[in-house]
């Protein structure tokens, strides 16, 4: 389905809905697109971040394989 199509497609499942969540939903999204949401994230979490970007850029990192490894044990508790 080309881009105009489908414009054309929710606008039509918009005009035809009365569920008033559903058209929060789609004005959340549109006051949010451009929003970078990690300014609203806290200080710790932010440092926390970049600590890891650091990490990463240093090369200390552990491969994903080798941390599925190690908690392997654990997994069926969780389920």
């Amino acid at each position: 389905m080309d881009l105009q199509a489908e414009k054309i497609e929710l606008v039509k499942r918009l005009l035809e809905t009365d569920d008033e969540s559903v058209l929060l939903q789609v004005r959340e999204v549109f006051e949010n697109h451009d929003k970078d949401f990690g300014n609203d994230l806290p200080e710790h979490v932010k440092t926390g971040i970049e600590r890891g970007r650091k990490q990463a850029a240093e090369g200390k990192l552990t491969p994903h394989e080798d941390v599925m490894k190690k908690y392997a044990k654990y997994q069926d508790s969780l389920l």
